[in-house]
């Protein structure tokens, strides 16, 4: 690891090319962090002698390239920052060709925002995540913007502050060049950039659960494939279950019959895979991100039965069952129990929870009675499924008939909210369940 000061026109000039990995978070600073920048550039633009204003480090890796193409770095940490100013410089290229100040807008264009001599992706100094490129590109390329997102919004803001000031884009430009710091870290080749990701805490908004399990990820899965795969893998899951992503791998790895805290997910995902088996990893949890998209989602099944049953027992909001049904559903789509037997769990799940609602058996046994139930049932030898999973149950607080009945009398069933929800289940299956 080798670690320099130096001004940012260095790390811009040359024939380079930053790119963002594929587990980074797309751009994500907003009006806090561009106001801060800006008024560090006025206020160097206003000094008679500005001096040397740092602004963060950049953490970056030398990657392999094809001969005849540009240099290539992965850009660890500091992607926000340095795509703001690449944003700022492109307006300040615009402004001056609007100001007939082409000399120096070609300038800023040729040395600091493209490689003019290459073709293609090359031709582009800094690679954002796919889901900014469009934006980006276009600005780059002098396009009209069309699209709303961050990437124009940044350009918007810093376009109206440009207005606002006193000082030309030929002053700013020089500020930016001349005076803005930065301290260059470029790993060796047997650093671990997993690592240092990992433990840096910069002005960047800090890293969820499921930011750090991507980026796990796609450090053990090759560069030449890395986009294929998040295409194909964790962009839909991540789409499809937004802010439930890292549950989901929580209650996924709760499935092998551990319980796992909150904060835990990221650890024990670290613990789980290897460095070889990444994308088996990665493929298995993005098809049971699907099993889990139907647990939250009941009309997300095309089987009518399962769907009607599925929703019967989301109304019970017992998430805790969560890691034992993915395990069901795994096995029912690999034919290791009938649609019929299927049904019939989902209905003893939510009749075993009415139960020990009404006779007032405390929940907090569910989340150590659910994750390693599925092993327990395909442990024991006798039987089939469902009698082995009403067996294991009676063992573990499952109200008898006649106590239900007993109780049923007594309990009180009004109030609001999950008191509210059971009642209503409650009442609708009287026929069923007296």
């Amino acid at each position: 690891m080798k670690a320099s000061e130096t001004k940012l026109q260095q790390i811009l000039e040359g024939t380079k090319q930053y790119v963002v990995p594929l587990f980074q978070r797309t751009y994500s600073w907003q009006k806090k962090e561009w106001e801060t920048l800006w008024n560090d550039i006025i206020e160097l633009c206003e000094m008679d002698k500005p001096r040397d204003h740092f602004i963060g480090s950049l953490v970056t890796m030398p990657t392999v390239s094809l001969p005849e193409g540009v240099a290539k770095y992965l850009l660890i940490d500091g992607q926000q920052r340095l795509t703001t100013i690449f944003i700022l410089l492109a307006l300040l290229r615009n402004k001056l060709v609007n100001s007939n100040e082409d000399k120096l807008a070609e300038e800023i264009n040729n040395t600091l925002l493209v490689n003019p001599y290459k073709t293609g992706l090359d031709y582009y100094k800094l690679l954002p995540t796919q889901v900014d490129r469009k934006s980006f590109y276009g600005i780059i390329n002098e396009e009209p913007i069309l699209s709303n997102d961050k990437i124009t919004e940044v350009y918007a803001f810093f376009e109206r502050k440009l207005k606002q000031t006193s000082f030309d884009s030929q002053d700013i430009k020089k500020i930016i060049s001349n005076n803005l710091s930065i301290v260059s870290i470029v790993l060796d080749p047997d650093d671990n950039p997993h690592l240092v990701f990992e433990s840096l805490n910069a002005k960047g908004r800090p890293l969820t659960q499921a930011d750090l399990i991507r980026n796990f990820f796609f450090m053990r899965i090759h560069v030449n494939v890395q986009e294929k795969v998040y295409n194909q893998y964790w962009e839909p899951m991540q789409n499809t279950l937004d802010d439930y992503l890292t549950e989901f791998i929580r209650h996924y790895l709760m499935k092998s019959g551990t319980n796992v805290k909150q904060n835990d997910v990221y650890f024990s995902l670290k613990e789980l895979v290897g460095q070889d088996d990444a994308l088996d990893h990665l493929k298995e949890l993005y098809r049971f991100a699907g099993y889990y998209a139907r647990l939250l989602h009941p009309d997300k099944e095309n089987n009518p039965r399962l769907s009607k049953a599925l929703e019967q027992v989301n109304r019970l909001e017992v998430t805790t069952a969560y890691p034992f049904l993915l395990n069901c559903y795994n096995a029912f789509n690999k034919n290791n129990i009938s649609e019929d037997e299927f049904v019939n769990i989902i209905e003893i799940i939510e009749n075993f929870i009415i139960r020990r609602f009404v006779c007032n058996v405390p929940t907090n046994q569910l989340n150590k009675i659910f994750p390693p139930l599925f092993n327990q049932i395909i442990s024991m030898e006798n039987g089939n499924f469902v009698d082995k999973l009403k067996s294991i149950l009676q063992n573990k607080g499952y109200p008898k008939d006649n106590e239900f009945r007993l109780r049923l009398k007594d309990t009180n069933l009004y109030g609001g909210g999950e008191r509210a929800r059971k009642t209503k289940i409650i009442l609708e299956s009287i026929p069923v369940m007296i």
